[in-house]
């Protein structure tokens, strides 16, 4: 940690940017909230193709959008490329893709528990996403249509500002604990 205080990644998979969006409140929930504030939390997101080395950092969020039960590709690259890093610092993941009323798949997705096994994480949040058929490709709109999948932005705010300030919580009380060497 450094003297400023903690620094905190976030880094998304999104294939239409609702996931990004995601990220974006999730930075800067976990640096504004209260306990984020106490401490000089400070977070970033990044989007996953920029490759962010994790390795300056002090803890970890981790996210991707999911299609068909999955996370996207260059999520769970990352997570292989980064493993031995992500194991050291407390590591978070989080998958945006449900949607409708109430939110449809409820299923983890597939990659989770591996994920969490191999780099572990310490929590893993769902968020409902977002389905905009104007910023899908015309495939996805066929499938879409298809499936009747409903469209609209169903992701929940509160409960992405509440989760990123639960991690605050446990970065401070990190932050707050005595050193222990090695």
């Amino acid at each position: 940690m450094t003297a400023r205080g903690p620094r905190v990644l976030v880094v998304s998979a999104s294939r239409h940017g609702a996931t990004a969006e995601i990220a974006t409140a999730l930075a800067h929930g976990v640096s504004e909230c209260d306990a984020g504030r106490s401490v000089g939390v400070r977070a970033v997101a990044v989007p996953v193709e920029q490759r962010p080395d994790p390795g300056p950092f002090d803890a970890v969020l981790l996210g991707s959008a999911v299609y068909a039960g999955h996370w996207l590709d260059p999520a769970a690259t990352y997570v292989s490329q980064h493993a031995e890093v992500l194991r050291r610092r407390p590591l978070w993941l989080f998958s945006s893709g449900p949607i409708g009323e109430p939110p449809f798949p409820p299923d983890e997705p597939y990659e989770v528990a591996p994920l969490m096994k191999v780099t572990g994480a310490r929590g893993h949040a769902v968020f409902p996403g977002r389905l905009d058929k104007s910023r899908l490709s015309f495939g996805e709109r066929a499938m879409v249509t298809a499936m009747r999948a409903p469209l609209g932005d169903f992701r929940d705010w509160n409960a992405v500002r509440a989760w990123a300030s639960e991690i605050a919580g446990q970065i401070v009380t990190r932050a707050d604990a005595p050193a222990v060497p090695y």
